[in-house]
Formats: structure tokens, C-alpha cells, sequence
């Protein structure tokens, strides 16, 4: 055996080789008929490349040829499997091989076997497919070579080279048993893979759809507090004017946070204006009074009169990112405080302040921010401060943020001015 030791290996490597391109072969898994006929050129080729390089033992040709075409068989399907026998009987009557009549006589009662077996290899587990496959390869071997030589009456060639007979049986079966465990040991890496990929996209979807209702339950609180302000009977005409167009604005910015998560992708905003920041922020805090209220958080705006603070943007996307980061400021207040707003201008660019004296963040934390699905809330998705701190960056602006554990957060955004 160990003469032929080389042989053995150089045949070993092209067995195994379908293994390299398997991976990309399962991705048209679905596709039956492409991954059939892949299976299938895959597996002829493997075919007649072993059965180009034969293995001589006193006068005995062997090739393993059954390995390819059992394993391809057994994934491939009864199509598969019957040109896989068709490509041996006609490769090896192009090599020169005599009696090929004979050749597919001794090949029927093998193919009638597979033929049976191939409903049931689909039901069957990991270590019965290797052990179905061992057994397969060793009749198609056996029956073949048998059935053979007895019609030629050279029965005793195998017997005269009976150890070598059964270490090449031996072989084969390690082969085949390797073999096919690797591939059902990708086959189950794959499913797995696939079934992680399905699992993430149901849980981005389900995280995304709480984002939403998160965000969409800002401006619905603002207009359902602005309502009840519209009840009370000591609210002049000029007051219900400005809140009826507090809420309609609301409602309007509502259909904008829809719009802009069915178009997150898209890279640059869709309005392109000048925004006055100081009307932003005048809007920011009406909008977020009646919540501080309701928290008992007093909301402090400090803003120059005497400068312009103009940027450019969307201004329906800007609120939606202050209104989210203003909202989690409050939220980060259990307790009560202050939510302060300060704009300022500094050389060429619009400084905005925000600062709360909540909770706090750590530096880890802070480092995490707006990254997706962390948040520093119990049911928080961490989605809504990952689009808010997207569509700052996306007006050009630049966030800053410090913190202290127990002493609040100051957020710092920094935009480029433009001239009035």
C-alpha cells in the first residue's frame, strides 16, 4: 500500500477539491436547477479527472470513482446521478477502455440501488447519510468489479490482490465518510448562518418599527398637550392661533419623521434652505414645554438678539434630531431640573447648546452613543439618537458631548453659518 501511497494522495486532493467551491455553489441553493447543474459539472469533473490518473495494483485498476459520483448522487438527485454514471461509461469509452456493454451490465444493479436510496437520504441525520454513503460506495466498488470479472472469468485477479482489495475498500470508505461530513458540516454552518441573518433582519425590523412609534410619539404629545391647552377658558384668541399652528406644525413634522425613515438611506436631505436657528430653537422649546412641564423640568433659552444664526439644511429634519435629543435630556431628569438651550455665534460657524442636569453618562457610554440599538434607557432602541446624531452630521454639523455620572450632559452642535 505504501508503493502507492503518492497515487492515493494526488487522488485524495481531487476528491476533496469540490470542497473549495461548495460555499459559493450553496448560495444558489434555492435555485435548484443552477445548483444541480453546478453539483453536476462540479462532480464530472472531478470524474474524469480521477479517472485520468488511475491506480495500478497488480494488473487491478483503481480510481474511486464511485466517491464523486455517489457524493454527487446524494446531493445532486436522480438527474444528477444519472448523467454522473453516463459521464463514467462514456469517459471511459473515450480512454480506450474495452467491453462497455459489459461495463454498463455490471453498472445497473448499482444505479438501481442509488436510485432506491435517494428518497431516503433526505430524511436521514448527519452520521446516517456518512454511513449511507459508505455502503453505497463500497456495493457500487464491490458489485461492479464483481459482476464484472465474473462475466470475464477473471474473478481471481481480486482474490490474488485481496489486501490490497480491501485497503483500497478501506480508504474509499474514510474518503467518502470524510467527506460527506464535511459537506453536511457546511451545509448545517450555512443554514445556520442563514437562519442568524433572518433572525437580525425580523429583530432590525421590529427595533425599527419601535423607533418609529418612538419618535412619532414626540410631536403626538406635543399636539395632544397643546390641545388641552386649546380647552382651558383663559386662553386668549392669540395664544389658541399660535397653539393650533403648533399642532398642525406638529402633526406635519410627524409626516416627515415617516418620510425619513422610508428614505434613511438616501444620503443628502431632500430641502435644502436657509434655517434660522433662533426660530428653531424658539420652536424647540414651545414644543417641549408642556413634557418638561409635565416632569417638572424648567427649560432656560438663552440667545442673542442682535445676531443672525443661519445655516442651511432641512429645518423639518433638524427639529426632529433637537426635538429626540431635548426629549432624552428631560427623560435623563428623573427627579426635576433644568433643560438649558444656548445659541451662540462663534467665527464661521452657529453654536448650539444643550445641557441638562439628569442622570449623566459615563465615558463608555458617551462613546456608544448613537451607534445602533444602544441606549442608555431601559426600553430605549437607541435608533432615534442614531438618526437625530445622522441627520446633524448630514447638515454638516459637528456634536460634541460631555458628561458626568449624577451631574447631567451638555450636547455642543456646531453648524456652518451662512450670511442673511
Amino acid at each position: 500500500m505504501v508503493n502507492y501511497l503518492k497515487d492515493f494522495l494526488l487522488t485524495i486532493f481531487f476528491i476533496f477539491s469540490p470542497l473549495v467551491f461548495y460555499p459559493y455553489i450553496y448560495k444558489y441553493k434555492n435555485n435548484l436547477i443552477l445548483y444541480r447543474f453546478l453539483i453536476l459539472l462540479l462532480f464530472s469533473v472531478i470524474i474524469v479527472t480521477i479517472m485520468s490518473l488511475p491506480i495500478n495494483i497488480e494488473g487491478v485498476v483503481y480510481d474511486f470513482r464511485s466517491i464523486p459520483v455517489i457524493v454527487g448522487s446524494l446531493y445532486g438527485g436522480p438527474i444528477v446521478s444519472s448523467i454522473l454514471f453516463s459521464v463514467i461509461v462514456v469517459y471511459r469509452w473515450v480512454l480506450g477502455n474495452p467491453n462497455t456493454i459489459l461495463y454498463i451490465v455490471s453498472l445497473l444493479p448499482t444505479i438501481v440501488i442509488v436510485f432506491f436510496c435517494l428518497r431516503k437520504f433526505i430524511q436521514l441525520n448527519m452520521y446516517s447519510r456518512i454511513l449511507l454513503a459508505v455502503v453505497l460506495c463500497t456495493i457500487m466498488k464491490m458489485l461492479t468489479i464483481t459482476i464484472y470479472l465474473t462475466i470475464l472469468h477473471n474473478l481471481d485477479m481480486v482474490f490474488n490482490n485481496l489486501v490490497e482489495t480491501l485497503q483500497t475498500y478501506f480508504v474509499q470508505a474514510l474518503i467518502v465518510g470524510i467527506c460527506v461530513y464535511l459537506v453536511e458540516f457546511l451545509n448545517k454552518y450555512f443554514y445556520i448562518q442563514d437562519e442568524v441573518y433572518k433572525s437580525e433582519r425580523i429583530k432590525l425590523v421590529s427595533e425599527m418599527a419601535a423607533s418609529v412609534a418612538h419618535e412619532i410619539r414626540n410631536p403626538l404629545t406635543s399636539v395632544r398637550g397643546f390641545i388641552q391647552l386649546l380647552a382651558a377658558e383663559n386662553v386668549d384668541s392669540t395664544k389658541k392661533e399660535y397653539y393650533q399652528k403648533i399642532c398642525l406644525e406638529e402633526l406635519e413634522r410627524a409626516d416627515h419623521i415617516i418620510s425619513d425613515y422610508l428614505s434613511l438611506a438616501k444620503s443628502e436631505p431632500e430641502i435644502i434652505e436657509k434655517i434660522n436657528v433662533k426660530d428653531e430653537i424658539e420652536y424647540l422649546s414651545h414644543v417641549l414645554l408642556t413634557y418638561a412641564t409635565y416632569n417638572n423640568i424648567e427649560i432656560q433659552t438663552v440667545i442673542s438678539e442682535d445676531q443672525d444664526f443661519l445655516t442651511m439644511g432641512d429645518k423639518f429634519r433638524l427639529r426632529q434630531a433637537f426635538i429626540n435629543i431635548g426629549k432624552n435630556a428631560i427623560e435623563a431628569m428623573e427627579n426635576g431640573g433644568m433643560l438649558e438651550i444656548k445659541v451662540s455665534r462663534k467665527s464661521q460657524s452657529v453654536e448650539i447648546v444643550i445641557s441638562d442636569t439628569g442622570i449623566g453618562m459615563t465615558p463608555e457610554q458617551i462613546s456608544r452613543l448613537g451607534t445602533p440599538y444602544y441606549s442608555t434607557k431601559e426600553k430605549g432602541t437607541g435608533l432615534g439618537t442614531m438618526v437625530s446624531f445622522s441627520i446633524i452630521k448630514k447638515l454638516g454639523g459637528k456634536i460634541d458631548i460631555n458628561s458626568e455620572v449624577n451631574k447631567g450632559t451638555t450636547y455642543t452642535f456646531t453648524f456652518p453659518a451662512v450670511v442673511s
